[in-house]
Formats: structure tokens, sequence, C-alpha cells
């Protein structure tokens, strides 16, 4: 019998959990059907593979222009009013597709157009849900409940591009199009049901958009956890791109297919993702993060080349069996890394940074794709993309993946009070932060070792300088010195320590003379 550390079941016992889970599942089986039914109809609208490739590009390119706004947005506005809003503009943009494709007034330019717009309204509202989604369910519980989103959204891949094939094939893409109206509005209906948690109150002021954003950014560059998994995760998808994209194409010229057998092609690659799905948590468990990466990767670059060079539609039928559950096993391991290495106050910004790198780079490599196939054929098109997938593996050398542990995304209270005479305005700065330190002779080289440790949280939770200077007057004096842009992001730095920060700054500390203590002085800008 599985034990709750790898059992898929455990977060599901959550009635909360569930409720999202399955408002979330038939969401994604709408977007799959959405997704499926616009890029056959481009083709049979045009028989373009550039054009159908663009779908794709309509479907994530919004992720990577808004994600990580909408991401300072979850982080620091009221998730419940932001999802809602959007699910609701979302339901506008697809019934509006569905009655211009059943008036029959629908060209490829509109479809493109509806489609982006409904990956607007999913761009914005993703961070949050994916971030409040797993609110409900203990943090040891955080890697099943997201294996168990993961397996809903493929799931969807899966149910979603079969039902859309069969629903073409009979009625047309406009009724497509109408049922998933429906699926968004069963979305929004289990958001005013089980809404977000409320972000806990704080007396420091509230983060702006252009400057939540630059904080995120910042943290993701100065956490080497988060930066490495985003790298990875876009060189993954990057290159695993080139499939998803020309599907369509490779379906019609290749194999012959109509849509009932495209919708089949991207069922089976549902249906490997969910096999995959259920023993996910085991396979961790027993041989790691990056022999999961490491192993999804070669199999799906063997997909592409087997796609590429066959026109036995059951074999690549099987292949995309085993590609869905490559596909699956990897971006949940990303994904699940992301979540767990990031302190609540960036969480949701970390999950749009995952976005933005991954559906991101989806979107580009698709038009990439697609336009190399225009010029050379989708056989060498895949041969290439199954090379780049291979050629990015060995990341994992100089940039490995491990999920934070719980010391790490802890925040601590500040080690030192402020002793300031008055309080300046928020916005006032730069702030200039310095400690001093009077250190036990001839320990300076472990000391300088030591305290460069500190140089990356500081720079993570907002200073934008910082630097150790030694006392020429008095060798063994050492100052600490960092700027943070306003007095606002001060507090919001100092508030965002970790214990994790706290042992490293524990151990500088050590290295103080008998009877010595740091010293804190503030400064700020005047000219």
């Amino acid at each position: 019998m599985s034990t709750p550390s790898t059992s898929l079941w455990s977060p599901l016992r959550q009635p909360v959990f569930r409720g999202l889970w399955i408002g979330g599942g038939v969401f994604f089986i709408g977007s799959g059907m959405q997704a499926m039914a616009a890029a056959w109809l481009v083709v049979e609208l045009t028989g373009s593979a550039l054009l159908a490739a663009l779908v794709q590009t309509a479907v994530f390119m919004p992720m990577f222009l808004l994600a990580l706004p909408a991401g300072v947005l979850a982080d620091t506005t009221d998730r419940k009013r932001l999802i809602s809003g959007a699910l609701l503009a979302q339901t506008g943009a697809c019934a509006l597709l569905a009655l211009l494709t059943l008036a029959g007034w629908i060209g490829p330019a509109s479809v493109l157009l509806l489609v982006f717009v409904c990956g607007c309204c999913t761009a914005v509202l993703t961070p949050a849900w994916n971030s409040s989604v797993i609110d409900p369910v203990p943090r040891d519980e955080w890697p099943q409940a997201i294996t168990a989103v993961s397996i809903a959204y493929n799931v969807a891949r899966a149910v979603g591009p079969t039902l859309a094939g069969l629903v073409f094939a009979q009625l047309g893409a406009g009724w497509v199009f109408a049922v998933t109206v429906g699926t968004t509005l069963v979305m929004w209906d289990s958001i005013r049901r089980w809404p977000p948690r409320a972000h806990a109150p704080s007396k420091l002021p509230a983060e702006r958009l252009w400057g939540g954003t630059l904080s995120g950014l910042r943290f993701a560059w100065h956490s080497r956890i988060i930066l490495a998994q985003l790298v990875r995760v876009m060189a993954f998808s990057a290159a695993g791109s080139a499939l998803w994209a020309l599907l369509p194409v490779i379906a019609q010229r290749q194999l012959g297919a109509g849509a009932q057998g495209f919708g089949l092609l991207m069922g089976c690659l549902g249906i490997g993702a969910v096999a995959v799905g259920l023993m996910l948590g085991r396979l961790r468990a027993r041989f790691g993060l990056e022999w999961i990466v490491g192993s999804a990767g070669v199999v799906f670059a063997a997909a592409m080349l087997v796609t590429a060079l066959t026109q036995r539609a059951w074999l690549v039928y099987l292949w995309m069996l085993l590609a869905g559950a490559a596909w699956m096993s990897a971006m949940s391991t990303f994904n699940t890394a992301t979540q767990a290495s990031a302190p609540q106050w960036v969480r949701s910004r970390a999950v749009a940074m995952h976005m933005v790198a991954a559906l991101g780079a989806f979107a580009l490599g698709s038009a990439f794709w697609g336009a190399s196939s225009e010029l050379m054929g989708p056989t060498p098109t895949l041969c290439l993309a199954a090379a780049c997938m291979l050629a990015g593996l060995p990341l994992a050398g100089p940039m490995p993946l491990r999920m934070g542990a719980l010391h790490e995304v802890t925040q601590a209270t500040p080690w030192d009070e402020l002793f300031i005479e008055a309080e300046p305005l928020p916005e006032a700065g730069p702030v200039a932060v310095e400690i001093g330190y009077r250190i036990v002779p001839g320990s300076d080289a472990a000391f300088l070792d030591a305290i460069s440790q500190m140089k990356a949280p500081r720079r993570r939770d907002g200073a934008t300088f910082w630097r150790v200077y030694k006392d020429l007057g008095e060798p063994s004096r050492y100052v600490e010195r960092f700027i943070v842009e306003s007095w606002a992001d001060y507090l919001h730095q100092r508030a965002r320590a970790t214990m994790a920060d706290q042992v490293l700054e524990t151990g500088v500390r050590a290295f103080l003379a008998p009877g010595q203590s740091a010293r804190m002085s503030h400064y700020i800008a005047e000219r």
C-alpha cells in the first residue's frame, strides 16, 4: 500500500482541493477541445503548417507576456476576484468564437485573435489558481497535489482533443467552441464555492505591479534553485514544442488521418501522461529528480524521431503514449520543484516564472518549428528538434534540480531591531544599510568566505547592490553594505529573510571578537 508521502490520493481526500481540482479539470478539457478544434479549423481553412502551428503560439504566448504581472497580482491582491474576472472575460471570448464559427463568418485571423484573447485570460488566472489550489493541502503532500493537477491537465489532453474530434466531425467547430463556454463557467463556479485563502494581513505597504515584477525577477536570478529549474524547463519545452506544433500536419500529410485521427493522437499523449502520473510519486522517491527528467528527455527525443521517420500509424500512436508519459514526468517534476522551492511571498510569481519559461519557450518554439517545417519539411524539423532535446540533457551538470527544504522557504523574524529616530516615508530612498563586524584577528579569509554567502540572499530579497569593505584604519573591522531602492522595499527585504538565511548570518557572526556585536546603520539618500 502507498505511503502518504507518495500516495496520489492523499490530497484528494481534502474536500476543498478535490472541488477545485474537478473544476480545474473540466476547464482544462474545454481548453484542450478549443485548441484542437482551432488548429484543425485553421488547417481546413488554409492548409498551412505555419498557421496551424501559430494556434499553439496564440494559446501559449500570452503566458510569456502576462504570467509574471499576473503572478504579482496573485501575490498582492484578492485572488478570488482576479480568477473570477478572468474567467468571465474568457467566457465572453469563447462565446464570440462559437457564434462567429456557427454563423460561417470565421477566418484564420479571427480564430487566432480570439484564441489569443482566451490565452490572455488563462494567463491572468493561472498563477493565482495554481498557487491557491494546493493551499488546503499540507506541505508534505504538495508534490502529490501538483501531480494530481498535472494528471487532470493531461487527462484533459486525452479527453479534450478526443471529444473535440468527435464533435468536430459530427457537428463542426462551432459546437466545440460552444462547449468551452460551459467548461469555463464550471471552473468559475468552483472558485465561487471554494474561494482561495486570503493573504495574511501585513503592516507593510503593498508592492506595486512594476516593483513586484522586478522583485520576482530578482528573486529568480539570485536563487540558484529556482534559476536552475527555469533554465532546464525552458530548454526542455523549446525542443519538445516541435512535436506538439507539427502534430496536425503529421496527422494530415504523413498519416492521412482526419480530425478524429488527430484527436486520437492528442489523446494518446494525454493517456500516456495520466498513466505515468499514477506512479510518478513512487518513481521520484526511488530514482530522484534527475533520473526522471533525463529519462524523459531521451524518450521524448526518440518519439520525435519515430514520428518523423515512419508512416505506420499504429507505431506513431504507440510512441505518442510514451511521449505523453515523458512530457508529464518532466514538466510535473519541474513544476513541483519550483513551487516547493519558493517562499510564500513569491510563490505565485515563481509559478508565473515557471509558466513564462515553459510556455513562453513552447510558444516561441512552436512558431520556430512551424516556420522550419515550411522551409525544409516536417521530417528534418523533427529530427533537428530531437537533437536539440538531447543536447539539453548535459545542463544537469551545472544546473542540478532539487526541491527546497522547509527551512529554506520559511520566513524568519528579523535578526536586528530598527534603531532609527524617525521612520521615512515608504517611497523614500534609496536606502543604504551598513553592518559593521569586528572579527577575531587572523580569521579574515574564513570570515570573507562566510559573509560572501550573504550576497545571494540580500540580492534575492531586494538589494540592488551588495559589497564587503575592510576598514583600512582597523584591519579586523569589516563593513557589509547593501542598497535597496526604497524604505518600503527595505522593509519587505527584512520580512523575506528565511530561516536558512539566519543560519548563514549566525555563521558570519560566529567570527565576531569576544564582547563584540554586529552594528547596523541605516542611511537615506538626500540628494
